[in-house]
């Protein structure tokens, strides 16, 4: 399943990774939006973390701003939540609500490329339209 957003760009090669996005579209790849599902340990409630392809997110970090703790999700809890495949998994548009919060870093740029559903397809977007989209916080990550 695709997203239907403008600008959507099917590429003939993986973009599964950052690396893989950033090489496909030749853009730096602090300019990659990576949506990352976590869920927190007591509650197994999900997490959507959408950080810079640059960076990692510092899981001790991101808890301390949660105000719990968290860990990654696997791919079928992933797919199960959100309705996509890990490497293909959108900043919105999921099958349930999600926190989600955005890495901070992600906001210096006026446009990021972010999955559309599948792990060859991107879409760019203005950060600071994707931060009320996908109803965000930014949060430093790393």
């Amino acid at each position: 399943m695709s997203l239907s957003v403008p600008g959507v760009r099917t590429l003939p090669v993986s973009t599964h990774s950052a690396a893989d996005a950033a090489a496909a579209l030749n853009v730096d790849i602090g300019r990659i939006a990576k949506s990352l599902v976590f869920y927190a340990v007591a509650t197994n409630d999900p997490i959507l973390i959408i950080v810079s392809g640059a960076n990692r997110v510092d899981k001790d970090l991101a808890g301390e701003h949660l105000g719990f703790k968290i860990k990654t999700a696997s791919p079928d809890y992933c797919l199960q939540i959100t309705g996509y495949p890990v490497g293909g998994v959108p900043p919105f548009s999921h099958q349930q609500p999600i926190r989600t919060i955005l890495d901070q870093d992600l906001m210096q740029y006026d446009t990021i490329w972010a999955s559309a559903g599948t792990p060859n397809s991107l879409f760019p977007i203005d950060p600071k339209n994707l931060l009320k989209i996908a109803n965000a916080e930014i949060v430093s990550i790393n």
